[in-house]
């Protein structure tokens, strides 16, 4: 960093460059705008940064993030509490909103398992799921999972675990979303109308 930048604005910029798909030139030309725009643009910012820091926080039921918890999802009246979606990441449950075709609830495991990073079953919300199945109510499981092989990997150890009946003797049907989802690909980056047709075509797993 030049010398002449206060430490001030290093920092700024620092902090900015940790933000996904921000290298240093993009954080030093937004770091740049904010200053510029103090008023209209980074006061606010500062506020609502400082307002989710204090008030998002995990559903304890789906691990969504929302200032409420339950999150407004799984309180919803209208949601049909029946069948889950399970998807790896809060952005893929917000592509699937984005669609507005899914009325269910969600499960967000928080990733995916991975001999390679050494994420194993304990490190998600596996058994949160697992339990919300097994407890009887849920007529279906939807998995939502990326098409990669660590997404697959993890469809499988989930559904090795809740296949079979639940408490109440229930069988749960449980699906995945079409191939309209290219392989390697990540829901958070589809078109709307591609999660529509996976989801509307969805079939067992």
């Amino acid at each position: 960093m030049a010398q002449n930048i206060s430490p001030e604005i290093e920092r700024l910029i620092k902090l900015l460059s940790k933000l996904p798909g921000l290298g240093p030139r993009s954080a030093r030309r937004a770091a740049l705008e904010l200053i510029k725009k103090r008023e209209p643009l980074m006061r606010p910012l500062v506020t609502a940064m400082s307002d989710a820091a204090d008030k998002i926080e995990e559903c304890g039921v789906c691990g969504n993030i929302d200032a409420a918890n339950p999150c407004h999802i799984c309180a919803a009246p209208g949601r049909d509490q029946s069948v889950i979606c399970v998807v790896q990441d809060v952005g893929d449950l917000w592509a699937m909103e984005r669609a507005a075709t899914f009325k269910g609830v969600y499960h967000v495991l928080g990733g995916t398992l991975s001999a390679i990073d050494g994420i194993r079953p304990e490190d998600l919300r596996i058994a949160g799921l697992i339990g919300r199945v097994k407890g009887g109510g849920i007529s279906e499981v939807i998995l939502a999972m990326n098409a990669t092989v660590d997404g697959q990997t993890t469809a499988h150890y989930i559904t090795d675990h809740i296949e079979g009946p639940n408490q109440a003797g229930e069988r749960v049907t449980i699906s995945r979303l079409a191939h309209g989802v290219p392989v390697g690909g990540e829901l958070d980056y589809l078109d709307d109308g591609t999660i529509n047709a996976a989801l509307s075509s969805r079939r067992p797993f």
